[in-house]
């Protein structure tokens, strides 16, 4: 399965309990289809470089976090229309990494950390 790598910003401010929700049912779409979750990072809530409108509101403020993932390429496509219609949700992007997790990382001790 190619790896994947989603960057999402959220509105700001979001109470801790509303971020573990999106990426609770973020992770769940990708699992669903028969993906694997590998890795969280949150970057937390910063103010964007311009003001972003979306769902008929201007942003100022969002909160970032990225998401690496194995998937099919359908899955990807099924998550990308969820997060666009998911008001939480400003902007996001999928980023193919490459076909393999082994292909992405440079060290192997890196891809054990992963898995």
């Amino acid at each position: 399965m190619p790896f994947y790598e989603l960057v999402c910003i959220s509105r700001a401010p979001m109470l801790p309990e509303a971020i573990n929700s999106l990426l609770r049912s973020t992770a769940t779409a990708v699992m669903s289809n028969g993906g694997v979750v590998r890795q969280f990072r949150n970057y937390g809530a910063k103010d964007l470089p311009f003001l972003m409108k979306r769902h008929g509101s201007y942003h100022a403020h969002g909160h970032t976090w990225l998401m690496l993932f194995d998937a099919n390429p359908s899955t990807v496509g099924i998550l990308d229309r969820q997060l666009r219609l998911d008001a939480r949700i400003i902007r996001s992007t999928v980023v193919k990494l490459g076909e393999r997790l082994e292909d992405v990382i440079e060290r192997p001790e890196q891809a054990e950390e992963l898995k």
